[in-house]
């Protein structure tokens, strides 16, 4: 019989080794230029690499593809440069392998960056970017109006990573003059009470892997306020009752007196000084007094003589008792001589 053929082309595929990345070196200074190189070899055909970061595909990168020794496979390499910042501390950058060969599972490096930094990114002017940032601390009081005999605490605030602690504290260029009474804890320095020879500037430095930085504060302590006696408050409108009973023999009489004393200056709702209550009293007082002395005059008035009887009336001016009787307005005798007088 004859002989039949066929041909079949096989195409082998080359499965990608396990991708490194390579040119992190921890830590790094705010403000550095990273480059991260990704590879991986042995793919047919040449494998496909994409970087990402905080879970967002980086599009600018650099792409090699190189032939391996047999002539059958490939390595791969991909370049990432980039100027890292503090919001990159802590982020995860991904290469990530995709090939057919892989069954839509791919294969990933990761590396965790790590950056230093100082809590200002404020740079200086004409400054090179390769430069680390430099930073800005802040000396915060523990209060804003310092008075004598009062403690007081300065915090220097510097945040950054590393934390720069601890950090020196100076007092007008030189070191602190009471140091029992100037204690520094970490980045706090704690006066236990203040006094007029803490006035000055005091400067804190703070140092980490960046570099170092400083700030100042000008103490000025203030002496403390009088003290006001406390006043008691006395209300302007004052009400002050009096009553007197004066008692007569012939017609026991009660007069009620009231007054009411009100200071016409004094406007409703407003408080006086005790002056206005010790006025008051006085006045009721000498009206009181004015009163009963007219009320007691009129009473002596009305009853002068009341020794004589009333058949006595109008014998007032007799020399003796006898001449009384016979004067008297009515006495018998003057009866008889009116009698006598009107027959």
């Amino acid at each position: 019989m004859p002989v039949k053929t066929s041909k079949a082309y096989l195409t082998v595929l080359g499965v990608p080794e396990k991708p490194q990345i390579s040119g992190f070196s921890s830590p790094v200074m705010e403000g550095d230029l990273m480059q991260l190189t990704c590879k991986t070899s042995g793919s047919k055909p040449a494998a496909d690499i994409r970087w990402f970061k905080n879970d967002k595909e980086i599009k600018d990168v650099k792409y090699l593809k190189e032939e391996d020794a047999n002539r059958k496979t490939f390595t791969v390499s991909s370049t990432l440069d980039f100027r890292v910042d503090r919001s990159d501390d802590g982020v995860a950058v991904i290469c990530r392998v995709d090939h057919e060969s892989l069954n839509a599972t791919p294969q990933v490096a990761m590396q965790v960056l790590e950056i230093h930094y100082f809590f200002s990114t404020t740079m200086k002017e004409n400054a090179k970017p390769e430069q680390p940032y430099t930073p800005s601390v802040k000396i915060i009081p523990s209060t804003p109006f310092p008075q004598e005999g009062q403690p007081l605490i300065l915090t220097c605030e510097s945040k950054g990573k590393p934390l720069p602690e601890p950090v020196l504290w100076t007092k007008d260029g030189g070191e602190l003059p009471d140091p029992d009474r100037m204690v520094v804890s970490g980045r706090e320095l704690n006066i236990l009470f203040l006094n007029k020879t803490d006035n000055g500037t005091y400067r804190c430095e703070a140092t980490n892997t960046i570099g170092q930085s400083s700030a100042e504060y000008v103490l000025i302590v203030h002496d403390v306020p009088n003290t006001l006696l406390p006043t008691t408050i006395i209300p302007s409108l004052t009400t002050a009752t009096v009553t007197t009973t004066v008692a007569i023999t012939t017609s026991p009489t009660t007069s009620s007196t009231t007054s009411s004393i009100r200071d016409p200056n004094a406007l409703a709702g407003q408080t006086g000084p005790d002056h206005a209550l010790i006025g008051g009293i006085v006045a009721v007082v000498v009206f009181v007094t004015l009163c009963s002395i007219f009320l007691l005059g009129r009473y002596l008035a009305r009853h002068k003589g009341t020794y004589l009887t009333n058949e006595a009336k109008g014998a007032e001016d007799a020399p003796d008792a006898d001449t009384a009787i016979i004067n008297a307005e009515g006495s018998q005798v003057n009866a008889e001589e009116k009698k006598e007088y009107f027959i």
